[in-house]
């Protein structure tokens, strides 16, 4: 294959990846769709799969992850459904899926075009970026840096599957914890109707938890790898 051929298959690649975050933002802003994008209905359309419920709620966490839809409405979602334990689990392997998937859409339709365009100087970023892809990832990942912009962007990127995979995977446990424990434990009050258990030690902890997240990222900057 020419250069020439390379190149206007790269372009070609790239006009589909645009074409593609364009519908799935699109997608759920502007048609019908993002009516049925709440809480009740997609536990709704989780339960009318009865015992493929946990399977169905995977599936849509991922391909959610894939169109943009917020991470953390499925982690909501997936806490109230199936509790903290169970809640947890489905959450990781339809974050990571989605994570996975969003990856190689991401280096299969923009990885030669920004491959293209890249001069010398983000050249020699773009491979101290893949020098420390494990550690690059991780660190992003624990910063709270934006899920899905993230998933595309390390696609683009020289950072291989491997490293991405497991700087994700590890990067997103602790947060992924807490946040499906809080909404666990938020959602067992309000079941209950007994208000007076958001004083519990469960509420309590899931709270300090919570909150203790926000600081993950100040703790982390004393380990941050050199990316400069």
């Amino acid at each position: 294959m020419t250069p020439a051929t390379q190149k206007t298959r790269g372009v070609g690649k790239a006009l589909v990846f645009l074409l593609f975050l364009l519908a799935a933002v699109a997608l759920f802003r502007y048609t019908p769709l993002k009516e049925h994008i709440s809480p009740a209905s997609l536990q709704d359309l989780v339960h009318s799969f009865g015992p493929w419920g946990p399977l169905a709620f995977i599936l849509l966490y991922a391909g959610g992850i894939c169109l943009f839809l917020p991470a953390t409405l499925f982690t909501g979602i997936g806490a109230v459904l199936f509790g903290t334990l169970h809640g947890f689990l489905y959450n990781e392997i339809g974050a990571m899926l989605g994570a996975s998937a969003s990856f190689f859409i991401g280096r299969y339709l923009g990885r030669d075009f920004a491959a293209s365009l890249v001069g010398d100087r983000l050249k020699a970023y773009d491979e101290k970026i893949a020098a420390n892809g494990f550690a690059t990832v991780l660190y992003l990942r624990l910063l709270f840096f934006p899920f899905t912009p993230l998933n595309f962007g390390m696609g683009l990127t020289r950072v291989s599957f491997k490293e991405y995979f497991f700087g994700t995977l590890l990067g997103i446990i602790a947060g992924g914890f807490v946040l499906t424990f809080f909404f666990a434990s938020l959602a067992e009050v309000w079941k209950s109707g007994d208000w007076r258990q958001l004083a519990n030690w469960q509420t309590l902890l899931s709270f300090a938890l919570f909150v203790g997240s926000f600081f993950i990222p100040r703790v982390v900057k004393h380990f941050r790898p050199e990316l400069r």
